[in-house]
């Protein structure tokens, strides 16, 4: 069938490169006509591991187009999922669907013949209605339907995500269009991965539900760990054998600088929101909102106490500023509150990522670019380790201590421990929710 998605950002390339991938025809639309010229040229203008080579197969095989023009992305599509942005409202924190809206009016204007207008992007409860009744305001006469399809799409494992999910959800108000939605996704039916069909109002739901619970088991190991700090106990450990739990499991449950992103800032704030609106307050929600903003600040005292509380005049070497590895995506990652932070104490900051240069240029404004690790901590007098890339999952510590001014780290992903780091030459090491140097080893090492 023919299918079209409005919005290239992240989750509607994927979903219309995939889509096609299917079988389907699918025609992706944007206004920004820069960014169609770049795809139209085979270049992805975000970093998804595997998704330029995935495009340009299915380009060439005929399945899939990048245009500026709606009337020809809609005209004979069966399915238009719309996936613009949602981005949180400033002053309520509600997520803002100026978008959705726009393109749904513009949608109902041009379309002729039955159509399934899906909603990709991440909603508030109750959305798909309103879109009904902007669509039927528009177009009284348009024959459609309406469904809800929520993307649980991790960055940096989109595609394996959307080729093997865990769950498919559909959001439908009849049969006609769950049949339209079964069949854009009959090649996951046909390997038995679920497909969850439900009501307009529980597909959004199950979105935000899900995203909160996911960011509260980040914030809750988070909170653990900062108790491990002061009682003794080894975050890792407890970690471990919290996860072999199964009805706990070890997803999500990796200590670190607080979470960020796309999904789980925004999604958690509008959960919020929801919540307040109805009077019925989301407070396990609202708290992990609020623990999480608190993690970010307590890894700047740790740097901190690392340069004896004294940070002006200190050269600091950052390792990652993408809010994850595997992705150039900084929204709301913890560098985008450390770093500044760093920089107004009047630290001298070098930063490397392997993929977040383009976006952080913008971003992180005062810092000093270096193309690896070693250039990064050349004379610094600490490293401080953001992001877990592969890059720095085996770096020759000996190598990084002797680079340095003074070697001293700050490994807020937990790859090391300070037994490594006490042998490599280093002279103080902390990290997240483990032992005190000084309790970790003795002067021998």
């Amino acid at each position: 069938m023919k299918i079209a998605v409005i919005g290239t950002g992240y989750v509607g390339l994927v979903s219309g490169v995939c889509f096609s991938d299917f079988g389907h025809d699918v025609v992706c639309v944007d206004k920004d006509s820069t960014k169609i010229e770049t795809l139209k040229q085979g270049d992805v203008p975000i970093y998804e591991p595997g998704l330029d080579a995935l495009m340009i197969k299915n380009v060439e095989a005929g399945r899939l187009s990048f245009t500026v023009d709606l009337s020809n992305a809609v005209e004979g599509a069966e399915a238009i999922f719309i996936a613009v942005g949602t981005p949180t409202r400033r002053g309520d924190g509600h997520a803002d669907l100026t978008y959705v809206m726009a393109a749904a009016e513009e949608v109902a204007k041009l379309a002729k013949d039955y159509v399934v207008i899906v909603t990709k992007s991440t909603v508030p409860v109750g959305t798909n209605r309103q879109v009904k009744q902007v669509v039927r305001k528009a177009n009284p006469d348009l024959d459609f339907d309406v469904a809800s399809n929520p993307e649980f799409l991790r960055e940096g494992a989109a595609i394996d995500d959307f080729m093997k999910p865990d769950r498919v959800v559909v959001g439908v108000q009849n049969d006609r269009a769950a049949d339209v939605m079964a069949e854009i996704y009959r090649p996951l039916f046909l390997r038995d991965f679920p497909i969850v069909t439900t009501d307009l109002e529980s597909a959004e739901m199950i979105k935000y539900a899900a995203n909160a619970f996911l960011a509260t088991k980040i914030t809750f190991i988070n909170e653990i760990a900062a108790l491990c700090e002061r009682t003794g106990a080894d975050i890792k450990q407890v970690s471990k054998g919290m996860g072999l739990d199964g009805r706990i499991g070890n997803k999500f449950l990796h200590a670190g600088p607080g979470y960020g992103g796309s999904c789980f800032p925004k999604d958690t704030k509008a959960l919020a929101r929801i919540g307040q609106e109805h009077a019925v307050p989301m407070q396990i929600t609202e708290t992990v909102i609020k623990v999480n903003e608190e993690t970010k600040r307590r890894m700047i005292d740790k740097i901190f106490d690392l340069c004896d509380g004294q940070l002006a005049g200190k050269t600091v070497a950052v390792f990652g500023v993408t809010f994850k590895p595997n992705t150039d995506d900084m929204r709301d990652a913890p560098s985008l509150t450390i770093v500044p932070a760093l920089i107004g104490a009047g630290a001298k900051v070098r930063v490397t990522d392997p993929q977040g240069h383009h976006e952080g240029a913008a971003l992180l404004p005062g810092v000093q670019w270096a193309e690896d690790a070693y250039k990064a901590a050349q004379n610094a007098d600490l490293v401080v380790i953001l992001t877990e890339w592969n890059e720095f999952r085996a770096l020759d510590l000996k190598r990084l201590a002797r680079r340095m001014t003074t070697p001293h780290m700050a490994d807020l992903r937990n790859i090391y421990s300070a037994h490594d780091a006490k042998r490599a030459g280093f002279t103080a090491y902390d990290s997240i929710g483990r032992a005190a140097w000084s309790t970790e080893i003795g002067p021998d090492g």
